[in-house]
C-alpha cells in the first residue's frame, strides 16, 4: 500500500470514528438540559461511553452548553476521575489506601507496570485492552490489598495471582 492510499484509508477511518463519536454525543445531549449545571454529568456520560474525554468531545460540550472551552477543560482536569488520555477497555485500579499499602499494594503496582509494559495513568497497553491507575481507596479494606478491574473486585491480591487475574479479564 503506497503512502497516498494509506492517507486516504486513515482519513476515512477518522471520519467514521468522528461520526460514531458525534452520534454518541448526540445521545448524551438528549439526556440533559443544555446548561452549565449539566457539565459534570455530561462529562461523566461522555467518559462512560468513550472511555476518555477526547479534545473534540470537550469542544462539543463547550459549544452545546454555551460555556467557555477553558471552563470545560478546567472541570475535566480538576477531577481525577476524568481521563484526557485514551484508556483501555479494562481499567485496572490498584488501591493504595492505608490497609492496602501496608499489605503490599505498591508491589502490585510495580508488577503490573512491568507485566503490562505500562506506567500508571499513562494511556493503555498497545492492544488497547488495559489501563493502569492507582486510587486512594476502593472501600474494601478487609480485602486488602484490593484491585478493581472495571466493576470486578479482586481481594487479597498477591503478585503470583496477577497472571490469573489478567487472563480472566482478557477472556471476559
Amino acid at each position: 500500500m503506497n503512502s497516498e492510499t494509506k492517507t486516504k484509508a486513515s482519513k476515512k477511518k477518522a471520519a467514521v470514528l468522528k461520526s460514531d463519536t458525534n452520534g454518541k454525543l448526540d445521545q448524551i445531549f438528549d439526556l440533559y438540559p443544555r446548561e452549565e449545571d449539566s457539565l459534570i454529568m455530561i462529562l461523566q456520560e461522555v467518559q462512560d461511553r468513550l472511555n476518555w474525554l477526547p479534545p473534540e468531545a470537550l469542544d462539543r460540550v463547550a459549544d452545546e452548553l454555551n460555556v467557555p472551552r477553558a471552563r470545560v477543560q478546567g472541570v475535566a482536569t480538576f477531577y481525577r476521575a476524568f481521563s484526557l488520555e485514551p484508556r483501555g477497555e479494562k481499567v485496572i485500579k490498584v488501591c493504595l489506601g492505608t490497609a492496602c499499602h501496608v499489605r503490599g499494594a505498591q508491589i502490585l503496582v510495580d508488577e503490573l507496570e512491568r507485566r503490562l509494559d505500562l506506567k500508571v495513568s499513562h494511556g493503555c497497553t498497545k492492544d488497547g485492552r488495559f489501563s493502569l491507575e492507582t486510587v486512594n481507596c476502593v472501600g474494601a479494606c478487609a480485602m486488602a490489598p484490593a484491585i478493581v478491574v472495571n466493576e470486578n473486585y479482586y481481594a487479597n491480591v498477591k503478585p503470583d495471582k496477577l497472571d490469573k487475574m489478567l487472563k480472566k479479564e482478557q477472556q471476559s
